[in-house]
């Protein structure tokens, strides 16, 4: 629209996110009433026009300018596409909770939401959402608080699914925060084992007791205090655990259709923070698993510095004590189809909105040798 008021943004969004004609666009701006002042010469010529196909990547994907670069580094020939994607609006997701019911069965007792199975996901569902991006109350209905499902995107549940956690294990949930993957690991568990649920912010644990009540789900919260004389609440598990999930602290970059403000708001300085935590977390999961052992490492960002280079830096760091296991491996070890939809990297895997149909979610593995 050549401009940035707040009429031209209103203009530009039914043209480009609704598809409205320019005549019909016309029309609302009649001036009438609450209506905007009818279009200008100029406004009329852009909407019939102008298209955004000589325009600049970063004006074509909506996406800032400086963070251009890291996305060209992960999608390559299909950033336009990619970028595009993450301009537009995210599926609302659920996972069935299997500690309660099979995806079959909850089907059966939602078919008022109208469902389907998500793509990928075997225990997901796809809620469809209005025209004006607004879908049920899902954390009201009574399934909801009988514990049949979270709202969870199918990245998401992806992720946890690739961490292969089996029953019997023990398994450590460094960065639980609210509980969205601990209550996933459960599930894959069969609440069978010893699963450790912690965060380094005690305030980010506080809605996980209420969730893993409701989904009838077992584990072990254990909670920071403040301070910085704080104790370490997992040091006596060092070196014993089967498998350690990663859900690291991250710029969120994978997540951008679902908060598109996020993206104007994020600076430089933001992922220089992120990625120092995420240092923090990956040598504090490498102190935690027994030789044989796995960290499964995820963050919801297409930002390759948070993805192949965070685990780049943990190998330096740690020589030969650990090695990264080949993603493809991982995945073919959920029996899914779900490879020709993944982008493999040099450490690990990306989900995106374009190729997977998720958020960008990130996932590596890695076993400790000795």
């Amino acid at each position: 629209m050549d401009d940035d008021a707040p009429r031209a943004l209103v203009a530009g969004m039914l043209r480009l996110q609704y598809g409205v004609a320019a005549p019909t666009i016309a029309g609302l701006f009649s001036g009438e009433r609450f209506a905007p002042e009818p279009l200008s010469d100029h406004e009329r010529g852009r909407l019939t026009d102008i298209t955004l196909t000589d325009a600049p990547d970063h004006v074509a994907g909506d996406v800032p300018e400086w963070v251009l670069p890291a996305l060209e580094k992960t999608f390559g020939a299909a950033l336009l596409d990619e970028t595009r994607a993450l301009a537009r609006r995210a599926p609302l997701d659920i996972r069935i909770n299997t500690l309660k019911h099979s995806r079959e069965v909850a089907m059966g007792g939602l078919t008022h939401l109208a469902p389907v199975a998500t793509p990928h996901a075997p225990n997901g569902l796809r809620i469809p959402i209005g025209e004006d991006g607004r879908g049920p109350a899902l954390h009201v209905e009574p399934e909801f608080l009988d514990g049949w499902y979270e709202i969870q995107d199918e990245g998401s549940q992806l992720a946890s699914l690739l961490s292969g956690a089996r029953p019997g294990e023990t398994i450590v949930d460094l960065c639980a925060g609210g509980g969205g993957k601990t209550l996933s690991l459960a599930a894959m568990m069969a609440n069978d084992g010893r699963l450790i649920a912690s965060d380094d912010d005690p305030r980010r644990l506080a809605p996980i007791h209420e969730r893993l009540r409701r989904a009838g789900a077992k584990a072990e919260v254990r909670t920071p205090r403040g301070g910085r004389a704080r104790a370490d609440v997992l040091g006596d598990l060092d070196g014993t655990v089967d498998r350690v999930l990663v859900d690291a602290p991250c710029t969120g970059a994978g997540t951008w259709r679902r908060n598109p403000d996020a993206k104007w708001r994020m600076r430089p300085g933001a992922l220089a923070a992120r990625v120092n935590e995420q240092a923090a977390v990956l040598d504090r999961a490498g102190l935690l698993v027994r030789p044989g052992g796995r960290i499964t490492y995820i963050t919801c960002s297409l930002l390759p510095d948070e993805n192949d280079a965070a685990v780049a830096g943990f190998l330096a760091r740690t020589g030969a004590a650990f090695q990264v296991l080949p993603a493809a491996e991982v995945v073919r070890a959920t029996k899914s189809d779900l490879a020709p939809f993944l982008r493999f990297t040099d450490h690990g895997l990306q989900m995106s909105p374009a190729l997977t149909g998720t958020d960008g979610f990130y996932v590596a593995t890695l076993e400790r040798r000795a």
